[in-house]
């Protein structure tokens, strides 16, 4: 396998990781609710919403980390192509 090929793989699973944490993460909110439960009678959907909350705010560094991770392989691929174009135009 040339590096190119390695490179373009490595940057696939990173861009598949960071966009399975993204979906995961919408799938989670998707039925999280912006209500106020005044009364007593709702708690257990006051504590599904807490637990849905809980969920996504322990996704949510994981989600960071991986937008930026892949956000750099990508710069890299871009700067390694450009670079490619210059040296092959010298």
């Amino acid at each position: 396998m040339t590096f190119v090929s390695v490179m373009l793989i490595i940057w696939a699973v990173l861009v598949a990781v960071a966009a399975a944490i993204y979906l995961y993460r919408s799938r989670l909110e998707r039925d999280e609710e912006d209500q106020i439960f005044l009364d007593d009678s709702f708690d257990h959907e006051r504590a599904a919403q807490e637990a849905i909350v809980i969920k996504v705010k322990k996704i949510e560094p994981a989600l960071r980390i991986a937008l930026w991770v892949a956000a750099g392989a990508t710069l890299f691929v871009i700067l390694y192509f450009l670079w490619d174009v210059v040296t092959q135009f010298k």
